[in-house]
């Protein structure tokens, strides 16, 4: 009989941590903790469901349906599983989460450290130098990467739990001077949507996206230890993948607490931290923060590079591995220097846009036996979903369409950022009227093309 101990769902679910727990991760909760205040639990809550919560769905349905992202795609056509997956590691490639690597750790390791009149000049010199030391190692594995990962990843958490800790006895002790305090008032929507406009802020970490790509480690690691049925290899990746919420779920707590009691405002979550961390273990305390983080950031930069650059190689073969890390690290460097805060601007409307197309093709996955072949209930039940996520995301931009944002402003839910919820069953229950059959046997066409 095939079974996994303990220690064995312990170690994948810590490996699946590992691999999720990146840059953004570090900074969103305890900026959105300072935001929200005393409502920081609420939107803890909602944080840790659009973030661990649709990583693992989206783990779970990859391996539901087959063993990779292109499965999953498949399920509407391969045309379509092609452009899912390019989209996805655009997403956590050069777009947004690898660039975020190199302005992570120049906000942390270096910014509190220069003359903020050549900001830009740091920064171009020190992300210069991080994208030109993750595409040599991309390109030259060595042994190094593998030591950072295994040591240092454990290293910041300790450092977490130990400012999590030092926060919560200083405040107790000596009231926590002038940076640290009781959690104040909650700003802005914090106040009145604490859980949803948490929801919005996981967007941010972009894991949903990468439980797609990322599902399919987790698959082979459940393998490597023996396990062959399919329905045991389904059994033990859902089980991993909620430890390795669980773990993200703790995570969170402690830095989104440490936001919460801080009591100077921030621009971003890695001035927060540096500016905790100083002032709880002095100045040695920033410098080591900022060099455990510089290093994590920079096994996550090469791990992105590295995939990033394998998949586009396999689809495009004339274009050399070592030339498409180097496009991927030269275009990450350009837009990392926008800087932290305008990097997380520019991101959140697109990824309104994106995200909850992810989760109705996640979704309807679950359906699978119900829809079977009908194909047409992906395909609408997902445009009807991005036509409103659509208009949400360039409310958030601060951009109106005349007639157009005002009749999808009435949807139900569209408040909470969830105006998408009724289209997308709307397309998705239309998808099974007879009429749209010519739309599954079109795409079966293409399937034979």
């Amino acid at each position: 009989m095939e079974k996994l101990n303990l220690k064995q769902i312990l170690s994948v679910s810590l490996t699946l941590f590992a691999i999720f727990f990146g840059a953004g991760n570090m900074i969103f909760p305890p900026a959105m903790g300072q935001l929200a205040g005393t409502n920081y639990f609420s939107a803890l809550i909602g944080f840790i469901l659009t973030d661990a919560g649709i990583a693992i769905l989206g783990v779970t349905a990859v391996v539901l349906v087959g063993n990779s992202m292109s499965d999953l795609g498949a399920l509407i056509s391969k045309k379509f599983a092609l452009i899912l997956s390019v989209g996805v590691y655009l997403l956590i490639g050069p777009l947004f989460a690898l660039p975020r690597t190199g302005s992570v750790s120049f906000e942390l390791a270096a910014l509190p450290y220069i003359n903020t009149d050549y900001k830009m000049l740091f920064s171009l010199l020190f992300t210069g130098a991080f994208f030109g030391i993750t595409y040599y190692l991309s390109s030259n594995p060595n042994k190094i990467v593998d030591i950072v990962g295994k040591y240092l990843t454990p290293f910041l958490l300790l450092s977490i739990l130990a400012i999590f800790i030092a926060t919560i006895v200083n405040i107790n002790t000596n009231g926590g001077g002038s940076v640290l305090g009781n959690a104040a008032m909650p700003k802005d929507k914090y106040a009145a949507i604490p859980l949803f406009q948490g929801m919005i802020e996981g967007y941010n970490a972009l894991d949903g996206p990468a439980g797609l790509a990322f599902a399919i480690i987790v698959i082979n690691a459940i393998k490597n230890y023996g396990i062959k049925e399919k329905k045991n290899i389904a059994k033990y990746t859902i089980l991993s993948g909620l430890g390795a919420a669980f773990f993200l779920a703790v995570v969170y707590f402690m830095l989104t607490y440490v936001g919460a009691r801080t009591m100077i405002p921030f621009d971003n979550g890695g001035a927060l931290l540096h500016s905790v961390t100083s002032h709880l273990f002095g100045g040695v305390g920033g410098v080591i923060l900022g060099i455990a983080v510089l290093f994590a950031c920079l096994t996550t930069s090469i791990g992105l590079t590295t995939s990033f650059s394998d998949y586009f190689h396999t689809i495009l073969p004339n274009i050399s591995y070592k030339k498409i890390a180097a496009i991927v690290c030269v275009f990450s460097f350009i837009i990392s220097n926008v800087g932290l805060s305008q990097l997380i601007e520019i991101s959140l409307p697109i990824l309104i846009m994106i995200y909850p197309v992810t989760v109705s093709l996640i979704l309807l996955s679950f359906c699978k036996k119900l829809i079977k072949t009908k194909r047409s209930v992906y395909i609408l039940g997902m445009l009807f979903t991005f036509a409103a996520s659509f208009i949400n995301g360039l409310d958030s931009a601060g951009i109106q369409i005349a007639f157009i944002s005002n009749a999808v402003h009435h949807l139900p839910f569209y408040d909470l950022s969830l105006g998408w919820i009724i289209p997308f069953m709307f397309g998705s229950l239309l998808g099974f009227l007879p009429i749209f059959e010519f739309m599954n046997k079109h795409n079966e066409q293409l399937e034979t093309m």
